[in-house]
């Protein structure tokens, strides 16, 4: 069964962002190639429980099993060492992707206490949005009874866009609520 957000960027969002910019074909128009969720355990790096639960919530909330980061080479302000643990991250692509964005969209950041809209100025140079999370309990997957530890995490929706103004297009059609800037 087909992702009921990728249908709708098959169905609507094309059509809607063809008729905005002037694109003669479909494949010119942007789409979104991956979603990565990225949380740092940061001081918790040496407690094995708090990485275990932090892997499993990421597990919960993605539906797909997440791998742990490691220091590239030691920084000793920040109490680093090469080898040791930094995070847990996964990449989501295809029918997953879309299921995980349409859940975000509809379920989790309606849960965000006073939320007034993403931030239109979170693009990077390579039309790529990130979205900072405070507090992993706004998904409903995650039970808040059961948690370890409350963490944040980053939300990184990669884009094909060439310029910033089609990514930013392509998320405010999918669903994403960005403030006006």
């Amino acid at each position: 069964m087909e992702a009921r957000l990728k249908k709708f960027y098959r169905e609507k969002v094309i059509p809607a962002m063809m008729e905005k910019f002037g694109f003669t074909n479909k494949l010119q128009v942007p789409c979104i190639k991956k979603i990565v969720i990225n949380v740092g355990v940061g001081r918790d790096n040496k407690d094995a429980k708090a990485i275990e639960s932090v892997q499993k919530e990421i597990a919960l909330i993605s539906g797909q099993k997440p791998i742990i980061t490691r220091g590239k080479k030691s920084i000793s302000a920040f109490n680093l060492r090469r080898g040791d643990v930094c995070g847990v991250m996964v990449t989501l692509r295809g029918d997953r992707m879309y299921e995980f964005l349409d859940r975000m969209i509809t379920a989790a950041l309606p849960r965000v206490k006073d939320f007034n809209g993403l931030d239109p100025d979170s693009f990077d140079g390579q039309s790529s949005y990130t979205i900072g999370i405070k507090e992993q309990v706004i998904f409903p997957e995650v039970d808040y009874n059961t948690i370890y530890k409350v963490h944040g995490m980053n939300v990184t929706i990669c884009t094909n866009a060439k310029k910033v103004e089609y990514a930013r297009e392509l998320l405010k059609l999918i669903g994403l609520p960005i403030r006006e800037g």
